[in-house]
């Protein structure tokens, strides 16, 4: 049996496009079936020109059970859609009961502006409420937005995050597919989460999305992005690559959920840059994946900007987490905050790491990083890897990091109250991560304590 029948039989999918050798006949595909400009094909194949040069990371974690010459590249369902549906029920059945089981149409007919759903490379989904789409908000997937927004698109792509910076990063620039583009035009507030739903369903396969977002001056925006992937027998990978731009007192924040399966390799780089005034606001959750590698950062290029990363961690079963968050302060009164929360269970790694830069020109600056890790077992282990560089004499950096068993007088105190063991356990669990969900919306942060409960039981 062949890779694409065992595909199309495990998801119960038939694939039109099905390619599975990394070459440049490959990416020229993938640019024609985009309907890309001749220029993305041209950054494509410089990248891919640059991923064969580089070596594989050293300082990453163990990435030796992930087999590239065993992955899908590109796969189009060959389902009877022109781009995507722009109402549910003109979505194709096999793809809406998927989404239906993982109750995204619930969240979006309560609390979203926006939704669309992504399916391996093809988005099938996109909804937008009209108040929003009178105000000028684009929200748009990447390879529509190609062809709609190129002049604005071509300043930006790919300019925070360089294929040289690593392997994976050159890899997603000759691969990448599907993903989000958002422009919020000056003035404007785009004060209703807009949402995207990626699946990755492809056996032995991949999802390189990429999500550019620009807010103008003045302007606000939520974004949610949710991620997941079924388990097969085979390594997967997921390298996305997110960029973000905020001008002048905009205000953006960015929440991440990826809910991955223990067969895949989670490779990311997520950078901002943060004018003046402007604020910047990450809420990530990571759970499962068989490596987790996320490389976050923010960086305040001018006077009075801010950041804030908040992150929870759970995996166990031999995983690996690696979060590296970056920020650099460039100028003066700049503000930052790391908060990191993560559990450790079953022989698992977490691996923090920081970087905090501030620049001989940023006075004024602050830095607090705090990170917190509970050992629910003696076998598993967590690491923690600061480095701080502090320029300027007037700046003011903290840091701290703690980890330790569940406290065992909260623990007995609660089951005292006739409530069990199992349940105890996540109720404290629930408590260490409030820090964190409290910041995502009603019905993701229920389904985010729902994964945890589930993994601690």
């Amino acid at each position: 049996m062949t890779l694409k029948s065992t595909l199309e039989t495990a998801s119960n999918i038939k694939y039109d496009i099905y390619l599975d050798t990394l070459n440049e006949d490959t990416i020229r595909q993938i640019s024609l079936d985009q309907k890309e400009p001749e220029r993305m094909l041209h950054h494509r194949l410089k990248c891919l020109k640059i991923y064969n040069e580089l070596q594989m990371p050293k300082y990453w974690p163990d990435l030796s059970w992930l087999n590239l010459q065993d992955i899908v590249w590109y796969a189009k369902p060959a389902l009877d859609n022109t781009w995507y549906a722009t109402k549910r029920e003109d979505v194709p059945q096999e793809i809406k009961d998927k989404f239906d089981r993982l109750w995204i149409p619930e969240a979006e007919k309560r609390y979203l502006a926006w939704a669309w759903w992504q399916m391996d490379s093809v988005n099938f989904y996109h909804k937008i409420k009209e108040k929003r789409a009178e105000k000028w908000v684009v929200f748009e997937d990447m390879p529509n937005a190609l062809q709609k927004y190129w002049d604005l698109i071509k300043d930006h792509f790919m300019t925070l995050v360089a294929p040289t910076e690593h392997k994976f990063a050159a890899l997603h620039g000759a691969v990448w597919s599907g993903g989000t583009f958002i422009y919020v035009p000056k003035w404007v507030k785009a004060d209703e989460p807009l949402q995207a739903y990626f699946r990755m369903n492809t056996y032995a396969g991949w999802q390189f999305e990429h999500t550019l977002i620009i807010v103008d001056d003045d302007a606000e925006c939520s974004y949610i992005e949710w991620c997941s992937a079924p388990k097969y027998d085979k390594s997967s990978i997921h390298a996305w690559l997110v960029e973000i731009f905020l001008w002048k007192n905009a205000k953006m924040r960015y929440s991440s959920v990826e809910n991955r399966s223990t067969n895949t390799y989670n490779l990311n780089t997520k950078r901002a840059e943060v004018w003046e005034n402007a604020y910047m606001e990450r809420v990530s959750g990571n759970l499962w994946s068989r490596a987790t590698m996320l490389y976050p950062c923010s960086v305040l290029k001018w006077d009075n900007s801010k950041t804030d990363m908040l992150w929870i961690v759970l995996a166990s079963n031999w995983q690996d987490q690696d979060i590296w968050n970056k920020v650099i302060h460039l100028w003066k009164n700049t503000t930052s905050n790391i908060v990191s929360k993560s559990i450790c269970k079953t022989w698992w790694i977490s691996t923090f790491r920081w970087l905090v830069y501030i620049d001989e020109k940023a006075e004024n600056s602050t830095n607090n990083t705090k990170c917190d890790a509970i050992l629910i077992d003696w076998d598993s282990v967590s690491i923690t890897i600061p480095n701080i560089i502090d320029n300027n004499w007037e700046s003011s950096v903290s840091h701290e990091a703690s980890s330790g068993k569940i406290d065992e007088q909260k623990l007995f105190y609660l089951i005292s109250r006739g409530i069990t063991t199992e349940k105890a356990t996540s109720m404290i669990i629930n408590w260490f991560f409030n820090e964190v969900t409290k910041k995502l919306p009603l019905e993701y942060a229920w389904e985010l304590n729902t994964l945890i409960d589930m993994e601690l039981g």
